[in-house]
This record gives C-alpha cells, sequence and structure tokens, in this order.
C-alpha cells in the first residue's frame, strides 16, 4: 500500500496546492483533548498532522514546544500511549497522513523494532528524530523502511552541501526545511535565505521540500508555497490554543487552521 504522506503531497502537487502541516503535543493540554485536536486538524486543513511525543530535553524546540511537552509529560504521556491516540483516531476512521516528531531516547527505551512494527499496524506513515544526524541513522532508517514508515530528514541553513547531499541520499517522502539557525517558535518574519536554501536542498533531490520553525501566519504559508512545497505550522497553533478558553479549544484550532488557507483577507 502508498504511504499517506506520498499520496497526499503528490495530490496537492498535482493541484497546484501548498501543504500546511499541522503540529500538535500528544497530551497537550490533556491526552483526551489532545486526540479530540488532532482529529479537529486533520478535518480543517491539515494536510499532514504531525504529532509531537513529549521528551525531558527537547533540544531543537523552542519555549512553547517545550512548556507543551512538559504539561503532556506531568500526565505520563509516553510512546505507548502516543501510539494508542494514533490507533484510536484510525479506528474512527481518520485517513490523514501521520508522522510523529520525537527525540530518540524514548524510541530507544521502547525498543526500535517494536516500536517501528507498533507504529505501523497503528496507521504511523513517518517519523522525524531531530537528535538523529544522517551519519547516525542507518540502521534506524533501513528498520523504517521495512516497516513502510518514512524516516523524515531534517536540514538547516548551517547544513553545508555534503550534508544535504547525504540526508538526501535515499530519503523518502519529504525534506524538512529548517528555516533558521535556531529552535521552534512563531516569528514575525522568515528568514531571508529560505528560498536560496530550498534550492540548494532541490539540487540534491526531486522529492517535496517543506519548511518548519517560525512559521506562523497565511502570509508565511503564501510566501513559503512560491518556491517550496509545503509549510509545518507549530507554536503559532500551540499558543492560540493555550491562550483559548477550555470550552472554545476546539473551534480556536478549527479556526486557526481554516485562517491560513484563507485567501485575501
Amino acid at each position: 500500500m502508498a504511504n499517506r504522506i506520498d499520496v497526499k503531497l503528490q495530490a496537492l502537487k498535482e493541484a497546484g496546492e501548498t501543504a500546511i502541516v499541522p503540529f500538535m503535543t500528544i497530551g497537550f493540554p490533556d491526552l483526551h483533548t489532545s486526540e479530540a485536536l488532532v482529529e479537529v486538524i486533520a478535518d480543517s486543513g491539515g494536510d499532514i498532522v504531525e504529532l509531537g511525543i513529549p521528551f525531558s530535553d527537547p533540544l531543537a524546540d523552542g519555549a512553547t514546544v517545550q512548556k507543551t511537552s512538559f504539561q503532556a509529560l506531568k500526565q505520563g504521556v509516553n510512546v505507548s500511549m502516543s501510539l494508542g491516540v494514533l490507533r484510536r483516531l484510525r479506528d474512527r476512521g481518520v485517513n490523514a497522513p501521520f508522522i510523529f516528531m520525537g527525540y530518540y531516547n524514548p524510541f530507544l527505551q521502547y525498543g526500535v523494532e517494536r516500536f517501528l512494527q507498533d507504529g505501523a499496524e497503528a496507521g504511523l506513515d513517518g517519523v522525524i528524530v531531530p537528535d538523529l544526524p544522517p551519519e547516525e541513522a542507518g540502521p534506524f532508517k533501513i528498520l523504517c523502511d521495512q516497516s513502510g514508515i518514512h524516516l523524515i530528514p531534517m536540514l538547516a541553513p548551517t547544513s553545508t552541501d555534503q550534508r544535504i547531499a547525504k540526508a538526501c541520499n535515499g530519503a523518502r517522502g519529504f525534506i524538512y526545511c529548517v528555516s533558521l539557525t535556531g529552535v521552534t517558535g512563531a516569528r514575525r518574519d522568515l528568514a531571508s535565505g529560505l528560498p536560496g536554501l530550498v534550492a540548494r536542498i532541490r539540487r540534491h533531490t526531486d522529492l517535496p521540500v517543506i519548511v518548519g520553525f517560525g512559521v506562523s501566519r497565511r502570509e508565511h504559508v503564501e510566501t513559503i508555497g512560491r518556491f517550496a512545497d509545503g509549510a509545518v505550522v507549530a507554536s503559532a497553533l500551540l499558543d492560540a490554543i493555550d491562550d483559548s478558553p477550555k470550552e472554545r479549544v476546539l473551534q480556536t484550532t478549527r479556526e486557526f487552521l481554516e485562517g491560513l488557507r484563507k485567501q485575501g483577507g
């Protein structure tokens, strides 16, 4: 069976649309609500949904994602519970492509082979591991490929052409382009060198390139769509959820995502 990520990105390419990839921390503000939020995200314009696995030391993440991860950890949310969320969403017929974004240690503690086997059975399509560099990812990538789960490589403004070539070699799904040197977090403006970085990456791969870190507004998505294939929206969405009254979080999420797609206003 074709990977949902590939199917969705091909359909968006044919339609001339920019992929919107919302990020949601599993367990924020609590496990039940996060599960409901993911369903709303998938139903409100989230083309691919990135699910954050809580971790005690999320080195690539800024204050917002750290805060949501800490809140989830206080409630005991772990890899096993995250897989449970995924299973229940699939059982309810949610067919969006799902990617786990998590650090290597929780997967290692769970058991890498077991994690990928359980992930495949639960309906996981991809995984992003920020602290697993290409030089050390070989064994994990082989297991991912065997499970039908795409290991999504991350590249940054500091990536050399040699590193870009290495990360793109044999990559699947798409290339995650980190837009800036730093951690995640909503920002007012996109980095000026972003089109050049995406162009450098495209010289080494035919895969779609999706931009993350600092994307917060519809204007950002529109700008990114001129030179890349999609945009990840994380901190801005989580901030909107955090600022929303409890009884309105689902509606707030729906309105935020619809606003990312809204044209001319």
